[in-house]
């Protein structure tokens, strides 16, 4: 009896509050602690116009309350109201330091990163985040008692804040319509950035998509690839691929950039495109977009999967394919080609907690040559700039631009340490590409080569308070969608192909993007396919008239 009455006391001392206006409480804390970077931007948009930004914050208050306070049901309230808290919590981390959007590529991104990658992201001050907006709310709704009507007054009760709310919503919205649809026009990103709906909305719309990517199978394309012009060449041709990760090409010196960031490439005479454009702002999008057959205004992920990209043609024309990863794989642009993933490798001479520095790629290519006995491609896939660990990119000697950003918070670094830290990770590829050719060189008397350089993405490095990528490509800022190209062709392989080179040093100043890379690509190891369009291959205006052509015309 003793026990019981001292737990009744315990019980009788915690505070009751009664289930809707819990839900009310967590919607202001919400919408007061975790959304400064939507109320921040929301406010810029309406900048014209206070009184209409004014309504628009009783709108969204009162649509906010209406759906946290559908979920005010005894045993569905304390975990519910804990969920939107912890993911409003983490949403807002990444919203507010590194002006991300969490919209549903950036969920694709996350998906597949792997444990080091995320690991780089889980610092002190995001864990200190954690607990004081996420962690300690929610042991204060777990602690707190709830007061629940009965099941019919309750049903009535919540059913009539609901309908006061979205009466409230309705009636903002309509009456200044025209005020709001003007800004949504030219803002199409202002509710991307309310948390958490924005972010749970996203991971179900991926979860969802996911299940049915899970069943789609890639339809055959570009079946009738062969190789023409094979006469004139006794020695396989070979193209090497870098897929550079997160370069952005303000950063190049090959570009204009006053830091000599490609020192070693300056002297190796490629061809760089300056003005190039991405297919997407994250891996997830970019890696299978820009070895896809669609340009970037007509690719979608499902669009990806569907169709067989580059490396199948290559493959349907006898060309042998390979893909060394140092990064977090193909997203299933190798599923039918040979496939390895380095960091599995462990090796200790370039890898360390689960990621490995580029070199180990480098370390791969000479064996590679040496097995080559047909025309062949090869793609290597860099972790190249990948932050915030930039400093983790490049090695001891390749620190050149210092102080740098040691660290993974970039919230203890200044603006200067984190170019810095970014810079070296540029100066560091560009060995890397300056050494694969120079692999290439050391073998022609037995390949003739060629290799290209593009980034999957470039990088926001603090402009307008972004940092990072993956924006979405409406908004994204030019540091998330100007990329580096360049390509390097051997002189066996020029003349075999009927390359002009003098002519492909005039040919850099127009437009380039990722739609370019896969016919350019095929162009390149003279395939003939009716997928291949002249008129995206970079080299075609280049090639000698007198030549075979390696293409037929659509």
């Amino acid at each position: 009896m003793k026990d019981s009455a001292t737990k009744a006391r315990l019980i009788d001392w915690r505070p009751a509050i009664g289930s809707v206006t819990l839900c009310l409480v967590t919607t202001l804390y919400l919408l007061s602690v975790t959304n400064h970077s939507f109320w921040s931007a929301a406010y810029s948009d309406f900048a014209a116009d206070h009184l209409s930004f004014v309504l628009f914050v009783i709108g969204i208050s009162a649509i906010s309350t209406a759906i946290i306070t559908a979920f005010s049901a005894k045993y569905v309230t304390k975990p519910f109201l804990i969920f939107f808290v912890l993911a409003a919590a983490a949403g807002s981390w990444f919203t507010d330091q590194f002006g991300v959007i969490v919209d549903k590529e950036m969920i694709r991104n996350a998906a597949v990163s792997t444990g080091a990658e995320a690991g780089h992201l889980i610092t002190a001050r995001f864990v200190l985040h954690m607990l004081l907006t996420g962690i300690l709310p929610s042991l204060l709704i777990m602690w707190l008692r709830i007061r629940h009507r009965p099941v019919l007054s309750k049903l009535a009760h919540n059913t009539g804040v609901i309908l006061a709310c979205l009466a409230v919503f309705a009636t903002v919205g309509f009456g200044d319509y025209r005020a709001f649809a003007g800004v949504g026009r030219a803002h199409r990103d202002i509710l991307e950035r309310l948390n958490p709906f924005a972010p749970i909305t996203s991971t179900i719309g991926f979860a969802v998509s996911s299940e049915e990517d899970a069943h789609v199978v890639a339809a055959p394309l570009g079946t009738d690839a062969h190789r023409v012009n094979t006469a004139g060449l006794n020695k396989p041709r070979v193209t090497i691929i870098v897929a550079g990760e997160t370069a952005r090409a303000d950063d190049f010196s090959l570009g204009g950039y006053q830091r000599k960031t490609n020192p070693e490439l300056e002297k190796q005479n490629v061809i760089y495109f300056p003005n190039t454009t991405s297919c997407g702002t994250a891996t997830a999008i970019s890696i299978p977009c820009m070895f896809s057959i669609y340009p970037r205004t007509a690719y979608t992920h499902r669009k990806g999967l569907a169709t067989e990209n580059l490396l199948d043609v290559l493959g349907h024309a006898k060309v042998d394919v390979s893909w060394l990863d140092n990064d977090t794989g193909s997203y299933h642009v190798t599923d039918r080609v040979a496939y390895a993933s380095l960091p599995q490798s462990n090796d200790a001479r370039f890898c360390k907690d689960g990621e490995c520095l580029d070199a180990i790629l480098l370390d791969k290519v000479d064996d590679w040559l040496d097995h080559v006995k047909g025309d062949s491609v090869l793609v290597l896939h860099q972790l190249g700039s990948h932050g915030p660990a930039y400093f983790a990119r490049y090695p001891d000697e390749y620190r050149r631009f210092v102080p740098d950003c040691r660290a993974n918070d970039f919230g203890s670094c200044t603006a200067e340490e984190i170019t810095n830290a970014y810079d070296n990770t540029i100066l560091y590829t560009d060995h890397v590409v300056s050494t694969v050719i120079d692999k290439l060189k050391q073998h022609s008397e037995k390949v003739a080569g060629a290799a290209i350089y593009v980034s999957d993405h470039g990088e926001s490095l603090g402009e307008n308070g972004i940092y990072l990528h993956g924006a979405p490509y409406i908004v994204a800022p030019s540091q998330q969608t100007h990329v580096p190209f360049l390509v390097w062709v051997g002189e066996d392989l020029a003349k075999s192909a009927g390359f002009e080179m003098s002519c492909m040093a005039k040919q850099t100043d127009g437009s380039r993007s990722h739609d370019n890379l896969f016919h350019s690509v095929l162009g390149l190891m003279d395939v003939a396919t009716k997928v291949y369009d002249p008129h995206l291959d970079v080299f075609a205006a280049c090639r000698r008239k007198t030549d075979k052509v390696a293409s037929v015309q659509r």
